[in-house]
């Protein structure tokens, strides 16, 4: 139809068949540079990065690289000890908020698989963090992940302290991980180091939300002691570990490469007004049950 309109005053067949061809082969050519203006405008992607097992990929830091939780932490609460007994204090205060919308949060926060832990932080982050729209700012929590995991094992396999529902013998938020936790030390908390890692990471991307991030770094490392699974020196453990990654991880070329670029990511996600998919207002109701003071 729009060939048809375009050669209707031409003079002759031989005309019509020129203008024919002619409009139809600009039109393939128009279709043509706008597939790939598409193709163009999709956001650059980050190298492949190798998977250290299925579902976590290679860190920044080589194992030599990473630091030392048995030399940087203090021994656990020795039993019978004012801090142990502070510790169980807690524990039984973070028993307070379970039967509410808090155990949720803290269920989704005891998963580390992606997509679903990058969304953690989006609702203070206050845009969509997924492998599409920011792909270098996804890689980048999947990658620190692993090297702030690995920087508690150290502490972990050396001190192999039992967690708070192997000794009170009672319910986590995921039963069917508990088997694996039970033969995995209780401190430091992974989860805490984790959290409070990527508190810091997203603050310096982020510096407006820097107080919303570091508030849910804090929550997140809360949601083990919730979920009965951590004392909370164990979280306090595990948010030194973070930091202390944290600053080893800028000393590295490529992960300081991927901060610049995820902090593109996140301006031009504000630029188009992407919001968080997640339900941010009932993760705040969430976030409002506090743990009471013991």
């Amino acid at each position: 139809m729009i060939t048809l309109l375009i050669c209707a005053n031409t003079l002759n067949v031989y005309e019509m068949k020129t203008c024919r061809n002619t409009t139809v082969a600009a039109l393939l050519y128009g279709a043509l540079l706008a597939s790939t203006s598409a193709v163009w405008a999709q956001p650059p992607r980050p190298a492949a990065v190798k998977e250290l097992r299925p579902g976590y990929l290679t860190g920044y830091l080589a194992t030599s690289e990473l630091p030392d939780s048995l030399s940087l932490l203090p021994p656990p609460p020795a039993k019978g000890s004012a801090a142990a007994k502070a510790d169980r204090a807690f524990d039984d205060a973070s028993q307070e908020v379970r039967d509410s919308k808090r155990i949720r949060l803290a269920t989704e926060d005891a998963q580390l698989s992606f997509p679903s832990a990058a969304e953690s932080f989006s609702c203070a982050l206050g845009t969509r963090i997924n492998d599409v729209e920011t792909p270098f700012l996804y890689q980048l929590l999947r990658r620190s992940l692993t090297d702030v995991g690995l920087s508690t094992y150290r502490a972990k396999n050396t001190y192999n302290r039992p967690r708070p529902f192997v000794i009170a013998d009672q319910p986590t938020c995921t039963p069917s991980e508990e088997a694996s936790l039970r033969q995995d030390g209780s401190y430091p908390s992974g989860h805490a180091a984790i959290g409070w890692a990527w508190g810091l990471m997203l603050s310096e991307l982020s510096p407006s939300q820097s107080d919303a991030l570091l508030a849910r770094g804090l929550s997140y490392g809360e949601s083990r002691a919730i979920c009965n699974v951590h004392w909370m020196s164990d979280i306090a453990a595990g948010r030194l570990m973070g930091a202390a990654t944290v600053a080893r991880l800028h000393g590295s070329d490529e992960f300081m490469a991927d901060m610049k670029a995820a902090k593109s990511e996140i301006q031009s996600q504000r630029a188009k007004g992407n919001t968080p998919t997640r339900d941010c207002a009932e993760e705040a109701a969430a976030l409002a049950a506090k743990i009471p003071a013991p």
